[in-house]
């Protein structure tokens, strides 16, 4: 089978009905491209602060290549953030902490410079 064809679904069998060994193909395509950092609470917060980011009009869409601002959803994630805060009171490490507390306030700071 080409390279060109192996993504494609043959016409008579419906997107939805993939079989096992496509599936396994297709993760072993995507787990090749990019290898991703592991997963904690430093690289989530990290993750929710380059999203609140790309809301606040200061950095370009991943794709998009332009920037755009959506200040409801920017707001939405620093609220999330501050949940986050909350909700790991006394159970994070002084590092996580730190790097938390400095996240939500540099992000609170852009949002009310964008909103004036």
């Amino acid at each position: 089978m080409s390279e060109e064809n192996k993504d494609q679904t043959p016409p008579d069998q419906n997107p939805d009905q993939a079989t096992e060994g496509d599936r396994h193909d297709a993760d072993a395509r995507d787990q090749t491209a990019t290898p991703l950092p592991a997963i904690d609470f430093s690289t989530f917060v990290i993750s929710l602060n380059s999203s609140a980011l790309v809301q606040l009009g200061i950095l370009e869409e991943p794709g998009a290549g332009q920037k755009t601002k959506n200040l409801a959803l920017a707001k939405q994630t620093i609220d999330v953030l501050a949940m986050l805060e909350e909700k790991t009171k006394n159970n994070l490490n002084r590092d996580e902490e730190s790097m938390l507390k400095s996240i939500l306030y540099d992000l609170r700071m852009l949002y009310v410079k964008e909103k004036a």
